[in-house]
């Protein structure tokens, strides 16, 4: 394959020229490069890594009646997407084990069409699996410190926190946390149901900006006890954003990551949109919107998710707003919401060159020789609007119905094979299951 006359970005910044393709491997970047293979004309369009999501919920096995990786991974690479991590939350069983974690493996690998790495949990009682599901090539380890939703991954309580991170730090793996202190939104949120409180500005009220922020200091300070790799799941708000930079800066190896919902909605949208928009932690208020955005053009924000969480229409439906099930849909839009915000350049490092760099995918992330052949074409100059029959993903409603974007992607392309093209799913199943170049024997094993 060879991509001709494109608007290249690279590492080094944007190229405009070609792009030889052999053996699902870049072997050549350059103006007026020459080959005997298929030839795409991509003048006029801008060439992007593959989008890499460490952050989606595609439920399989168990749950594929709220989202599978056959549709999930199809409207990632719809997206632009070639590679997802996939959270232990929701599947059933939870990927809390290295029995759990092989039958995971097992069915992303026949139904994904992008390539895919698989966090393991970490919940109370299973510190001793850590080890099991890292030789099988766990990305990394998701724990809860406030409630999961799902009784069948409780929350990790400090100790456990403490002892799981000193496992994940003998592993070389790191320790991605949800943080929101169980405390205060536990009292806050009884405090509401008991006075009859429970509507969209009651959730909001009952999950303040101080629980973030407290459970993201305490997180960081266990880290650095441990000596871990943390990184801060959906950071919500530029006051938790300041957190995590303070517990940087004393030498915590910490990274953080928010979602394209939080870029884009406020909880405004969220009182006008309804169940749609409900999400952990909620959306916040537009300041707070706005200082996120201003983190995120100063490079103090490493990655962009979309915490794809779907579930179906049934569990959307209700008087309590407290009881309908929270996730976001959007594993489709996080590009779209991007090119609004930021240049090519900075969402090529958000979306895939630090995703890559920070879990150690070797080949991944970046348009240069010797990598993967995984990129997108993208037309900036084209809009659309989101439809519910332009979604791929298993239920057709998301709060990005009726918006309207910036930039088509025309063409989504993995390990040199195309695997969307002009609102067209074109790849079969053939996802393959990533590792971490950080991953170790336990010095004991």
């Amino acid at each position: 394959m060879i991509v001709r006359g494109g608007s290249l970005v690279t590492p080094d910044g944007i190229v405009l020229g070609d792009l030889v393709v052999e053996g699902g491997v870049i072997t050549a970047i350059g103006p007026d490069l020459s080959g005997e293979t298929e030839e795409i004309d991509a003048r006029g369009l801008t060439v992007l890594p593959g989008l890499i999501d460490v952050h989606v919920h595609f439920n399989e096995p168990g749950r594929e009646d709220w989202e599978g990786a056959a549709t999930g991974s199809r409207a990632l690479a719809a997206g632009g997407g070639t590679l997802f991590f996939d959270m232990p939350l929701n599947s059933s069983p939870c990927t809390v084990g290295p029995a759990e974690f092989d039958a995971k493996r097992a069915a992303l690998e026949h139904s994904s069409v992008t390539d895919f790495a698989l966090w393991g949990g970490l919940a109370p009682g299973n510190r001793g699996a850590l080890a099991e599901m890292a030789e099988r090539g766990a990305i990394g380890f998701k724990a809860f410190m406030a409630d999961s939703g799902l009784p069948e991954f409780p929350r990790s309580d400090d100790l456990t926190l403490y002892e799981g991170m000193r496992e994940a730090a003998a592993l070389g793996l790191p320790v991605a946390v949800h943080a929101e202190s169980h405390e205060l939104v536990q009292a806050l949120t009884a405090r509401a149901l008991s006075a009859g409180r429970t509507g969209v500005r009651d959730f909001l009220e009952s999950r303040p900006v101080v629980a973030e922020v407290e459970a993201i200091q305490r997180a960081a300070l266990l880290a650095g006890e441990a000596d871990a790799k943390l990184h801060i799941v959906h950071v919500s708000s530029g006051r938790g954003v300041v957190a995590a930079l303070e517990a940087r800066a004393r030498g915590v190896d910490l990274t953080i990551e928010t979602c394209a919902h939080y870029l884009h909605f406020t909880g405004a949208d969220m009182e006008r949109l309804g169940a749609v928009a409900k999400c952990a932690p909620p959306l916040r208020d537009m300041a707070e919107r706005k200082w996120l955005v201003r983190a995120m053009a100063r490079g103090d924000i490493d990655m962009i998710t979309s915490d794809h969480s779907p579930a179906p229409a049934s569990m959307k439906q209700g008087d309590n707003f407290f009881a309908i099930w929270g996730g976001i849909a959007g594993v489709q839009s996080t590009l779209a919401v991007l090119l609004d915000l930021a240049p090519p350049e900075r969402i090529a490092a958000l979306t895939a060159a630090n995703p890559a760099k920070r879990f150690g995918i070797a080949g991944k992330g970046r348009l240069a020789v010797g990598c993967d052949a995984d990129f997108m074409l993208v037309d900036l100059q084209a809009e659309y609007t989101v439809t519910r029959e332009s979604l791929f993903q298993k239920h057709g409603f998301s709060p990005y119905l009726g918006e309207t974007f910036r930039g088509v992607v025309r063409r989504t392309v993995l390990r040199g094979e195309t695997i969307f093209l002009e609102g067209q799913s074109t790849g079969d199943p053939r996802g393959r299951m990533v590792k971490s170049l950080y991953a170790k024997a336990r010095p004991d094993a």
